[in-house]
């Protein structure tokens, strides 16, 4: 695997909420969205991916330690597969998934603006085959 800046794993986890409320949004309940198997398997990798590049910012002093819950989320849903909740990954959507998106935002807005550019548009050249997620990312570049 090749070296990455750190700053990159905020937009990962970005990109992951996007995906997570894009997929989400489509289903009125927990239920409904473990019900669809293709939805629920992806929203829970999207989860992963922010646990797991989380962790990585807290190791390397970019969050705070406090940011440790979302690392455990992760490793409940890696380990625990069989017997995630429905309902308690809906009200981490519904209910915290803004929040940390606003912190993400926040310390991405923070990152140099040469090197947030360049990111951005790296992220923009890797996801352009995901309509909704260019306009969205593009914002970050021209938000100051």
């Amino acid at each position: 695997m090749s070296k990455r800046v750190y700053e990159l794993f905020l937009f990962d986890i970005l990109i992951a909420i996007l995906k997570i409320e894009h997929v989400s949004s489509k289903f009125d309940d927990a239920e409904l969205l473990k019900h669809d198997f293709v939805s629920w398997d992806s929203v829970i990798r999207e989860f992963e991916i922010i646990g797991k590049a989380t962790n990585t910012l807290i190791k390397n002093n970019f969050l705070n330690k406090e940011n440790q819950i979302v690392v455990d989320l992760r490793n409940l849903l890696i380990h625990h597969y069989f017997g995630i909740d429905a309902d308690e990954i809906w009200d981490v959507i519904k209910n915290d998934l803004q929040e940390y998106k606003k912190l993400i935002m926040s310390t991405i807005n923070k990152i140099a603006p040469s090197l947030k550019q360049e990111l951005a548009i790296s992220m923009i050249e890797e996801n352009k085959h995901i309509d909704f997620m260019t306009s969205k990312i593009q914002a970050l570049i021209t938000y100051k």
